[in-house]
Formats: structure tokens, C-alpha cells, sequence
């Protein structure tokens, strides 16, 4: 929880210098990060720290993994590797949503119910109510070991993404 630090204009410089990968989201990546500082300060989370996530989450939207870009998924929702299919967002703005709205039941124990309020928009996130207790993982750092990924490294992975986008930013690290 918290704002957003970084504008969208400098998750999307920082994105175009540090890739050269063939960019796969449905909307150019300017717009994507206009949608992670605007669906952010909605519900307020941290939108520069959610794009790096999504940046991790797609291989730096080249979608490789188990998310079709088409699918406008860009955290992964769904794919939790047992089978499940992963989500699909009718845009790149619900797929954005219902990141930030799934990162604030993970950060914010007031988050109880999916829906508005306490959401600020309609609840899009349909893995909303697995996350329990609301507000279990109020840090990043404790995102990995069975919070939103297995990896026990998942957290140091993310982080070190948004220390980097931080210095870009001419920010002092987080």
C-alpha cells in the first residue's frame, strides 16, 4: 500500500531502455503504465512496484509463460500451474484492476469483501477470495514463500526490478 512514486511516464521510458524484447501487450506500454498509476492510486497501491510485477510476471511482456498476451493478465492471475486456466480481462485496463485490486487484499486487511466499497471500482479480480486473511502480506518482502508465488525468491526478484526503476527515476531506493 502506498503511492505511487514513479510516473507512468518514467515506468515506460525505464521499460523501452532496458528491453529490446518484442513487446506483446495489447496496448503500448506508455498507455499500460498510465493504467498502473491510475488503477493504483485508486485503490492505494503502490502502481510503479505493481507494473515492475507485471514486468516480472510477463518476461517483460513477451508473455512466454503460461499467459497468452491476449489475455490482458499481467500478474498471472489464475495460473497457478495445477491444471487451472489462467484469467482473461475483456481489456488492458481490467486486467491492470484486477492486479491492483488482488495486491490489496493481499496488503490491506480493511480489503474484506470484493466489492465497492471498500474497492473503489467494482470488484474484477475472480481470485479476490482465495487471499485470507486480507492484509496477510503488508510488505513486498514477504510476497514469495506462498504469497502470491511459491518462489522463495519472488520478492527479491520484484524488488530488485523496482530498485532499478527507482534509480531511473533519479529516485532514492526504496
Amino acid at each position: 500500500m502506498g503511492p505511487t512514486d514513479v510516473p507512468a511516464a518514467a515506468m515506460a521510458a525505464w521499460f523501452r531502455a532496458y528491453t529490446e524484447v518484442e513487446y506483446r501487450a495489447t496496448v503500448p506500454v506508455e498507455i499500460l503504465a498510465a493504467y498502473y498509476a491510475e488503477e493504483a492510486a485508486f485503490e492505494r497501491v503502490r502502481g510503479d512496484l505493481a507494473f515492475v510485477q507485471a514486468v516480472h510476471e510477463t518476461d517483460w511482456f513477451r508473455f512466454t509463460g503460461l499467459v497468452d498476451a491476449a489475455a490482458n493478465n499481467f500478474a498471472g492471475l489464475g495460473a497457478t500451474g495445477r491444471g487451472a486456466r489462467p484469467n482473461w480481462f475483456p481489456d488492458a485496463r481490467l486486467g491492470v484492476r484486477a492486479q491492483i485490486q488482488h495486491l490489496r487484499a493481499y496488503a490491506d486487511p480493511t480489503a474484506t469483501t470484493c466489492t465497492a466499497p471498500p474497492l473503489h471500482h467494482e470488484c474484477v479480480d475472480p481470485r479476490f477470495r482465495f487471499v485470507t486473511p486480507k492484509g496477510k502480506a503488508p510488505t513486498w518482502q514477504q510476497m514469495g514463500n506462498g504469497n502470491w508465488a511459491t518462489d522463495p525468491e519472488y520478492a527479491g526478484e520484484v524488488l530488485t526490478l523496482y530498485h532499478d526503476l527507482r534509480q531511473f527515476a533519479g529516485l532514492e531506493p526504496w
